[in-house]
């Protein structure tokens, strides 16, 4: 059980099976050395505490992090083949964590220097993120809180059949690039019961991802739930994301997408949404650009088809609470809008409706009136 850790982990799953059961040959990280202290660097502590549970004989050896410590830990690697098919808290397919602790990744020092915020020479474009899962299989993390990261605070890369459940993730609305959750290449995730409140994207979809499914999440301060941006081939399918509550976001259902990007995304869900003073509700950005109007149009582009928004209420702090801003050069098809109630979230102001190469139908009915 994680409790109360400073880290940075990396978690390359290459090895067979986990459960997060406290079983027989426990290997506790303070036996080999940990302060926990949150000031002494326990790094090596943690890796010898991982090679023999690692190197145990036991059927089903764990790694205990005892909680009411706090572990300075730099960034680390647990790694296999292990002699057991069986371990806590590292292993690969079926890797379970589950615990009421705290990741505090402590990165306002890493904000600092951002590049976001200081141009000066010298600053820095990338940061750690503070837990990333690569290529694991049968993943399961629930009750985790996650603080402060420099950059992403988890991501998937390469990984398939997840399920994230009660998670907890915070940073300042400042923060720069803070995502809570980054899913990359991966498929067959399942995220629910969340709070996510970050500088960036609450959850962001990148490039070869499918069947994922998100749910039951608050949103906000933050960007919102984003999928794309990637400039190369694009494959992103099969997305649903339901129940969500947008806050004060900067949007809230946002496809992006690079002009010079190609591939498609599609049968893409977003139902029963509530947005509270959110600057872009619904959006569709097919001209994203790391610096506002300066890429230059181009002949190529993602071809965004069958996107379905429906059920969704709420406020908008801005006038186009609807913008479909689709490419000339590969228009969007088959948007559906139904249902669909925005309002004003200051006295006065009006709401509309914009498209750009936008093909698609309005049902029910909507406010501001979809612009098909």
């Amino acid at each position: 059980m994680l409790q109360d850790l400073s880290a940075i982990l990396y978690f390359l799953c290459l090895i067979s099976t986990a459960s997060i059961r406290i079983n027989a040959d426990e290997f506790n990280v303070l036996d080999f050395g940990a302060a926990g202290d949150g000031n002494a660097d326990d790094s090596m502590a943690f890796i010898k505490a991982w090679n023999n549970t690692c190197s145990a004989t036991a059927k089903s050896p764990t790694m205990v992090i005892p909680k009411g410590k706090t572990f300075l830990v730099r960034p680390i690697t647990f790694a296999g083949p292990c002699k057991s098919s069986d371990i806590t808290i590292m292993g690969v397919d079926s890797l379970q964590i589950d615990g009421s602790g705290t990741i505090d990744g402590r990165g306002k020092a890493w904000w600092d220097i951002s590049c976001k915020i200081n141009k000066k020479e010298g600053c820095i474009k990338l940061a750690p993120t503070v837990l990333k899962f690569d290529r694991c299989n049968n993943l399961r993390m629930n009750n985790m809180n996650f603080i402060n990261s420099p950059q992403t605070h988890v991501t998937l890369m390469g990984c398939n059949g997840v399920e994230f459940g009660f998670l907890s993730i915070q940073a300042p609305g400042t923060s720069p690039n803070t995502d809570g959750i980054h899913i990359q290449a991966s498929s067959n995730v399942y995220i629910h019961n969340a709070h996510i409140s970050d500088g960036d994207d609450c959850i962001s979809i990148g490039d070869n991802t499918s069947n994922i499914n998100i749910t039951q999440v608050d949103c906000g301060p933050g960007h919102g739930v984003s999928l794309g941006k990637d400039g190369g081939e694009v494959h992103v399918e099969n997305i649903t994301v339901s129940n969500i509550n947008f806050k004060g976001t900067t949007n809230g259902a946002r496809i992006k997408t690079w002009q010079v990007g190609k591939g498609t995304v599609k049968h893409i869900v977003f139902s029963n949404l509530n947005f509270t003073d959110v600057e872009n509700p619904i959006i569709i950005d097919q001209h994203y650009c790391d610096v506002a109007d300066s890429c230059k149009e181009t002949d190529t582009g993602v071809h965004i088809d069958d996107v379905l928004y429906a059920q969704s209420f709420g406020t908008s702090k801005t006038e186009v609470a609807i913008n479909l801003n689709c490419s000339s050069s590969s228009p969007c098809t088959n948007i559906i809008v139904d249902t669909i109630q925005l309002k004003p979230a200051n006295p006065g102001q009006r709401v509309i409706s914009s498209c750009n190469n936008a093909n698609g139908q309005s049902k029910g009915t909507d406010q501001p009136k979809c612009c098909f």
